[in-house]
């Protein structure tokens, strides 16, 4: 029996998963920008990537690895600065870069798929883990879950760790196929205006992150 999960964490980690992937966020604009431009699969494969950023942190989390929170807590202004500056370059990017929109309806012989987006899952992944915010919150959620879903074994950890991700895929495959439906609607002169707007939302996040970094400094001193 010790090596059967207790069953309420599968349902517990499928909920974790998808209120951490729903709210709005750098992570968030850019998987719905991809969706928006490159269709159902450039969704997924922006989706994957913040699932396995999502999925690592929570396996640490899980696993209740302390020296690694620890770690962030210690060295959490310098991530925030390099996470802002990634945020600033992916924005300054996406702003000044034209549209890649892949038509709704492809020709059949060369129709899209994921692999053709799969440059896309590191992106959204190191966005993810370099995201104090998203590291943090994941650390505290896995802590007061505790209180009330035990989590006393490798295999609990693992399944709540599984759970998460499932949560969060599901979030992005049906956000993307929900976007799908709906973008043959937008012209590449929107889709550029789309391009635009999402990029400086992402210049912003980093701002934000840049400057809060820059206050504390200041106030240290």
């Amino acid at each position: 029996m010790d090596f059967l999960p207790n069953p309420l964490i599968i349902p517990v980690g499928i909920i974790i998963g998808i209120l951490v992937a729903a709210p709005v966020g750098p992570v968030n604009v850019l998987c719905i920008q991809r969706a928006i431009e490159r269709g159902f699969w450039g969704g997924i494969a922006a989706g994957l990537g913040a699932m396995l950023g999502d999925g690592l942190i929570a396996l640490c989390a899980a696993l209740g690895v302390g020296a690694i929170s620890g770690a962030v807590q210690v060295h959490r202004m310098t991530i925030q600065a390099l996470g802002g500056l990634v945020l600033v370059a992916f924005g300054a990017k996406l702003y000044f870069s034209s549209p890649r929109f892949v038509p709704v309806t492809p020709n059949r012989e060369h129709a899209e798929t994921l692999r053709d987006f799969v440059w896309d899952i590191p992106q959204t992944f190191l966005l993810t883990i370099t995201n104090p915010g998203a590291v943090l919150g994941l650390f505290a959620i896995f802590g007061g879950v505790s209180s009330f879903v035990e989590v006393n074994s490798y295999i609990d950890a693992l399944t709540i760790v599984a759970a998460v991700m499932g949560g969060s895929l599901a979030w992005w495959v049906s956000l993307s196929h929900l976007i799908a439906r709906f973008r043959h609607r937008l012209s590449v002169e929107r889709l550029q205006l789309i391009n635009r707007v999402a990029g400086l939302l992402l210049i912003g996040f980093g701002a934000l992150l840049i400057g809060e970094v820059v206050v504390k400094r200041i106030g240290l001193l």
